[in-house]
């Protein structure tokens, strides 16, 4: 590590600096995930950590001490698939370029011994790149972080290509941590990576999630003291499929009467949401809330999980041993398909794949009979011997030795230090 005033002018030895950069277009996922890591870095290496994010609900989320964040200008994914300033009035390409400026900033003042970059090797639109060669001529380490699934092969190697990211990868990363287990996916198979920089990469199992100490401030029904099924898509930007069909499958099946909990998450559109909450308000069995910053509470109470199955989701299914069904999308990538398919193969969880997604209609009676099913499941933790859960204490103890033993790219002494 790099020698440098400590903020605590009486200790001998500074606090590590990590710096988290998450892209955040869409969803809940890469934020959740560097919240994750950013919390057990500041407790257990007594870490200080900033995290650099376009994620529009990073307030709402609870930071250990010794964490914090840099909110970047929001961008966002058009029907078109092109992207826009979410709230600025000025085009992408002025916002990328005023992300990218404080993406440097915030590296050069804080001037981290570790750099971790979330799935993207380039950055929204290759806007990491220059902070990358900061901080690497300065000396720090530079991680790329993905989870266990990125997407099909061929969908992968093809938008890597388009982005320059094997490339990135290859020149721009002293390590590659793989947040799954080798047993479940190896999501930079297909990339044909030299021998060099395969020998970079480590599986580290997935993140353990524990549930918090205490749950938000949300009034929950009256039902969840006793079973109930939690429906949850996450971010909710794609999940008005999955609510439909839940709610589907009540509307349609008078004597499906576990109580059901949907939460909708903060992205779901507010006509979308406004619909769904009509049909619910005439259920007998299903309620539902917009968001709730802390679902693991909910999670753990619950007698069994739906859900589309993102990264985190997944995490914490496991972690908590929830009885699982799993609604995977397929669009606009194969992430949670390929992830599912293989979890079901494992026994971990339940499969239940949309029809909607080949354009046939999903038929309500299929919903109501998986869900009815759901609490007679295996837990995951009698499915499968093998530890998947091992993400946190993995890369905790890289980063140990990482902090330790700095890249070696030049000597120590010509290594810039920071204030």
């Amino acid at each position: 590590m790099r020698h440098r005033k400590s903020a605590d002018a009486g200790s001998a030895k500074p606090a590590p600096r990590v710096m988290i950069y998450s892209h955040d277009t869409f969803g809940l996922g890469h934020i959740r995930r560097a919240r994750t890591l950013a919390n057990a870095m500041a407790a257990e290496l007594d870490a200080s950590v900033i995290i650099v994010t376009g994620s529009p609900v990073v307030g709402s989320f609870e930071f250990g001490k010794g964490v914090d964040y840099v909110r970047l200008p929001g961008v966002v994914k058009q029907a078109s698939g092109d992207y826009t300033s979410r709230s600025l009035g000025m085009s992408l390409e002025t916002s990328v370029s005023l992300r990218e400026g404080l993406i440097r900033q915030t590296a050069e003042s804080f001037n981290p011994d570790i750099l971790i970059v979330d799935k993207e090797p380039t950055g929204f639109h290759g806007e990491i790149m220059p902070t990358l060669d900061l901080v690497r001529r300065k000396g720090a380490r530079t991680i790329l972080g993905v989870r266990d699934v990125l997407d099909d092969d061929e969908a992968l190697k093809a938008e890597w290509q388009r982005k320059g990211a094997r490339t990135a990868l290859i020149e721009h990363y002293d390590n590659i941590l793989v947040y799954g287990h080798a047993a479940m996916h190896q999501p930079l198979a297909a990339l044909d990576l030299p021998a060099e920089v395969q020998a970079r990469i480590t599986y580290t199992g997935y993140l353990r999630r524990d549930p918090p100490a205490r749950p938000t401030m949300t009034h929950y029904p009256a039902f969840t003291d006793d079973d109930f099924l939690l429906v949850t898509a996450g971010g909710g930007g794609d999940g008005a499929g999955l609510m439909d069909w839940v709610i589907a499958a009540y509307e349609a099946d008078p004597d499906l009467t576990i109580p059901a909990l949907l939460v909708y998450g903060p992205f779901i559109p507010r006509d979308v949401r406004r619909g769904l909450a009509e049909r619910v308000a005439r259920l007998h069995h299903v309620e539902a809330l917009a968001f709730d910053a802390k679902l693991e509470h909910l999670m753990e109470k619950a007698a069994g999980v739906v859900a589309m199955g993102g990264y985190n989701t997944f995490c914490e299914i496991l972690s908590l041993d929830k009885k699982a069904l799993i609604v995977p999308r397929s669009r606009p990538r194969l992430e949670q398909t390929i992830r599912a398919r293989r979890a079901a193969i494992l026994g971990l969880c339940a499969v239940l794949e949309d029809p909607g997604d080949k354009g046939e209609a999903p038929p309500p009676a299929m919903m109501a009979a998986a869900l009815r099913a759901l609490p007679g499941q295996r837990p995951p933790s009698q499915a499968c011997d093998t530890d998947l859960l091992a993400g946190l204490e993995t890369v905790l103890d890289l980063m140990r030795h990482w902090l330790a033993h700095p890249p070696a790219r030049m000597p120590a002494a010509l290594r810039l230090v920071g204030g």
